[in-house]
């Protein structure tokens, strides 16, 4: 029996796109800002920059491996999912502060968590802005028939 390997389709161009990497700063400003607007006291300009990259190298390859159910990739998509949205957070306020850790770590799991999905989604699209524009106008002319 031949052992199915998972592949990690990664494309490293579209980590390049524009329109990526331009919605990833706009992210981690936002996620900058909020830190210093909230001051809660696990959420930090470091802590913003390790999971939005995180979230920005992985997310879109978990969400394809649910959408094309590549069931033998699961295992690594939860893995990756779970050390992007809980594992780096824990790792580093353990080091940091671990009692913000114990007290923050159940309510940032599923913030974070639903921001992960929602990126996976957004940096899912395979092309330039232009072309998902032109895709997305196509879907809606065909709806419309």
């Amino acid at each position: 029996m031949k052992l199915k390997w998972c592949v990690l389709d990664i494309r490293p161009a579209e980590f390049l796109r524009p329109w990526k990497l331009l919605s990833l700063g706009a992210g981690i400003g936002l996620l900058i800002i909020g830190s210093f607007h909230y001051r809660a006291p696990d959420w930090d300009i470091p802590i913003s920059l390790i999971m939005g990259v995180l979230t920005y190298l992985t997310a879109p390859w978990s969400i394809r491996v649910l959408m094309e159910r590549r069931w033998q990739c699961f295992p690594l998509m939860l893995f990756l999912t779970w050390f992007a949205v809980d594992g780096c957070y824990a790792l580093y306020w353990y080091f940091r502060d671990p009692v913000a850790l114990e007290l923050m770590r159940e309510a940032n799991f599923f913030a974070s968590l639903s921001l992960y999905g929602i990126c996976g989604v957004i940096w899912l699209y395979r092309g330039s802005l232009s072309e998902l524009l032109d895709d997305t106008r196509q879907v809606i002319r065909w709806r419309n028939l």
